[in-house]
C-alpha cells in the first residue's frame, strides 16, 4: 500500500475535504555504478574544496549567490528556512478553468488525491464529479517540502488527479527561442489532403499499453548480451531528411503502406519502411523537375464509362461491404464519388452517404 508523501485539506468556497497526496508514477530507467575503468572499484563523489582540494562537511557547507567575480552574497540555511512558506496543509481552490484552455507544456508532475477516511468519500466524489460534469480544473497553489507549488486539480474516471504546473515566466516563448519555425502554408492543398488522409489511416483509439520504452529494453539487452559474452547488435541510423521534390511520392508512398497494413500494428513499421524507400530514391533538383518530360494525360472517361460503377468503389456495394473498409478507404471512395462535406462525416456518416450515392447512381443509369 503506498503512503502518502502529503496531507492536508482540498478546499473550495467553504466546502472543504481531508485528502493526502500519492506519487501517480514511477521511474523504469536502468541505473549504473560508476566503477574506474579496468576495475570494479567504485566512484564516489565528495564535497570537495575548489582551490585546496579538501573534503568539506556538510555543516561547514553555507550558500553563495554570485554578485561579482569572485564575489558572493552569502545565505545561511537557516535563513532561507526563515522566509520559507513553512508546511502548508490547504490546496485552496481559488478558480476553476476549462481544462482544454491550459496548455500541455504548463503540466509538470503528476500525483493522485485520495480522501483520508471513508466518512469523507461523500464530498471527495462530490468535487470529482462537478469536475467532471463541467470539464473543469480547479486552479490552486500549495506548499510541500519548503517549495510553493501551482497546481491543477482535474477528474478522472474515479480518481482525482493533482497536476504541478510551471509558472508563467518559466515557459519559454518559441518565436523568440527557436532559430527556425514555419512561415508559409503546408505545401499544396492536395499535399495537405494526403497528410490527412495519412494522419487518418494511422488514427486509432489511445491504448497507452501498446507503447513500451524500447531504448530500457535494448539497454537491459545489452547488458544480457555482454554478460553472456554474446554480440551486440547495433541500432539503425535515422532516416534521411524528406526532399521537398519527393514529398508527394513519399506520402502516397506512407499511406499505400498504411492502408495496406490496416488491422496490423506492423502497419505502421510497413509503411516508414515503404516511405523510407521511396525517399531513398534519388531525388530530383529543381533543374530536372524543369527539364523533365511532362507526364502523359489519361483520356477522359466516356459517358459510358462514367454511368457504370467504378470497379471496388462503394457504389456497387451495400452497407455490410462499405462497414468492412477503414475510415480511410472509406474517405477516398467518398472523394471518388464527390461526395459534399465528407471531410465532417463519422465512419457510419460515410457509409451512409456512399450507400446512398450507390442508389442514386443506379435510378441514374436505369
Amino acid at each position: 500500500m503506498a503512503r502518502a508523501i502529503w496531507s492536508g485539506v482540498i478546499t473550495f468556497g467553504l466546502v472543504s475535504v481531508p485528502v493526502g497526496l500519492y506519487t501517480a508514477t514511477e521511474d523504469h530507467t536502468v541505473h549504473f555504478h560508476q566503477l574506474q575503468r579496468g576495475t570494479s572499484d567504485r566512484i564516489r563523489n565528495r564535497r570537495v574544496n575548489e582551490r585546496t582540494g579538501d573534503e568539506v562537511g556538510t555543516g561547514d557547507i553555507v550558500k553563495g549567490f554570485p554578485v561579482g567575480e569572485g564575489e558572493y552574497v552569502v545565505v545561511e540555511p537557516d535563513e532561507l528556512d526563515e522566509i520559507a512558506p513553512g508546511r502548508s496543509q490547504t490546496i485552496d481552490i481559488s478558480d476553476f478553468v476549462e481544462l482544454e484552455a491550459i496548455e500541455p507544456v504548463y503540466f509538470d508532475r503528476t500525483y493522485y488525491v485520495a480522501p483520508r477516511g471513508k466518512e469523507y468519500t461523500k464530498v471527495y466524489e462530490l468535487l470529482r464529479a462537478a469536475l467532471a460534469e463541467g470539464n473543469k480544473a480547479g486552479i490552486a497553489t500549495f506548499v510541500m517540502r519548503n517549495k510553493q507549488y501551482l497546481t491543477a486539480l482535474r477528474a478522472e474516471d474515479d480518481v482525482l488527479v493533482l497536476q504541478t504546473l510551471h509558472w508563467a515566466d518559466e515557459v519559454r516563448d518559441p518565436g523568440s527561442e527557436l532559430p527556425e519555425l514555419p512561415s508559409g502554408r503546408p505545401g499544396s492543398g492536395k499535399e495537405l489532403r494526403m497528410a490527412l488522409q495519412l494522419v487518418d489511416a494511422l488514427s486509432g483509439e489511445w491504448q497507452p499499453e501498446r507503447y513500451h520504452d524500447t531504448y530500457q529494453e535494448k539497454v537491459r539487452e545489452l547488458v544480457k548480451a555482454k554478460a553472456e559474452g554474446q554480440e551486440v547488435t547495433v541500432a539503425d541510423a535515422p532516416p534521411e531528411a524528406t526532399n521537398v521534390l519527393d514529398l508527394m511520392r513519399v506520402l502516397e508512398g506512407s499511406l499505400e503502406a498504411a492502408r495496406s497494413g490496416r488491422g496490423d500494428r506492423g502497419g505502421k513499421a510497413t509503411a516508414e519502411r515503404k516511405a523510407g524507400a521511396a525517399q531513398r530514391e534519388p531525388a530530383r533538383t529543381a533543374a530536372d523537375a524543369k527539364t523533365a518530360k511532362p507526364r502523359s494525360r489519361k483520356a477522359p472517361p466516356s459517358k459510358s464509362a462514367e454511368a457504370a460503377p467504378r470497379s471496388g468503389s462503394g457504389g456497387g456495394e451495400g452497407r455490410s461491404e462499405l462497414r468492412k473498409l477503414s475510415k480511410a478507404e472509406l474517405y477516398q471512395r467518398a472523394a471518388d464519388q464527390d461526395v459534399a462535406g465528407r471531410s465532417k462525416m463519422s465512419r457510419e456518416e460515410l457509409v451512409d452517404a456512399l450507400a446512398g450515392s450507390g442508389r442514386r447512381r443506379k435510378k441514374t443509369a436505369a
